[in-house]
């Protein structure tokens, strides 16, 4: 494919591959041999998020990121031809794994990209060796009650005008999910805001999932002793705006024997300690 216009090629200097699904075109980057890692992202970002560390780790290692339909340079089929759930989502993302013959995977979750990447890893837990899990979540959020109620609110006219209209993802939610804005720059807030010019439905559908999909994360909660066994790391952004702190205790509560690290840094820790995470995830592989 063809890269848009609007794509720095210096940010993102990655050869564009597509996985051919039912309701469309699904777009990853493959750079680098080796172990594979498999970096799954959230909402309303795509693989550019991980850009920094796939510029790194794929000198010693394979690095799939892919873009979840609705996002990114991947197709954006309309919501009545695409359910746009975790489920559906994590479905694609077992397609993929399954077309490229990956084993041994080391697997990167962030935000929306938790409750799908991991039902990979219950499905198939003797073929993912690491997880690194970084500000997500896996169970059911319904004690979250401002979250529950912000969820709701977006399930009406005016939240749908927010989100397809106003673009408010991308344009007011990304930018709170930094601690240091500096970070953000208009170079970078234009790669996230680009790729949802035409089609913001995806990031609508993540809203309304945070109550609409209760029940596949409490299924995915129920089956975490299939996490046991796996190496588990933990980097954190502290400073998270989106998530409550409380999240990363339940994760350190219910697996004491992962590997966690803090950073003064917010929901995207990925983008403000770039070089830092992709350290950890490395060194966090060869110690294995």
């Amino acid at each position: 494919m063809n890269s848009p216009n609007w794509l720095d090629r210096i940010l993102y200097p990655f050869a564009h591959h597509t996985l051919k699904l039912p309701v469309g075109e699904m777009h990853y980057i493959d750079e680098g041999e080796g172990d594979p890692i498999v970096f799954v992202h959230g909402t309303p970002t795509w693989s550019f998020v991980w850009r920094q560390q796939v510029k790194s780790l794929s000198r010693s290692f394979r690095c799939i990121a892919p873009d979840h339909l609705g996002f990114g340079l991947s197709s954006k089929p309309t919501e009545h031809n695409f359910a746009y759930t975790p489920e559906a989502h994590a479905e694609n993302l077992e397609n993929l794994i399954n077309h490229l013959q990956l084993k041994n995977i080391t697997l990167v979750v962030h935000d929306f990209g938790g409750p799908i990447g991991l039902r990979y890893t219950m499905r198939y837990p003797e073929n993912v060796k690491n997880l690194v899990i970084l500000n997500t979540w896996m169970w059911n959020l319904e004690e979250e009650k401002q979250m529950m109620k912000i969820s709701r609110f977006l399930d009406s006219s005016v939240g749908r005008f927010l989100y397809l209209q106003l673009g408010f993802s991308a344009r007011f939610l990304l930018p709170k999910g930094y601690h240091e804005r500096k970070h953000l720059t208009r170079d970078v807030h234009h790669h996230y805001l680009s790729p949802l010019s035409s089609n913001k439905i995806a990031t609508w559908k993540f809203a309304l999932a945070l109550h609409d999909s209760g029940l596949y994360f409490a299924q995915l909660w129920e089956q975490r002793e299939k996490l046991r066994s796996i190496n588990k790391l933990i980097l954190w952004g502290e400073k998270d705006k989106l998530l409550p702190l409380h999240f990363l205790d339940k994760w350190e509560q219910t697996f004491p024997e992962a590997k966690v690290i803090k950073y003064k840094a917010g929901h995207f820790v990925q983008e403000e300690r770039g070089g830092e995470i992709a350290d950890a995830i490395h060194n966090f592989i060869l110690a294995k």
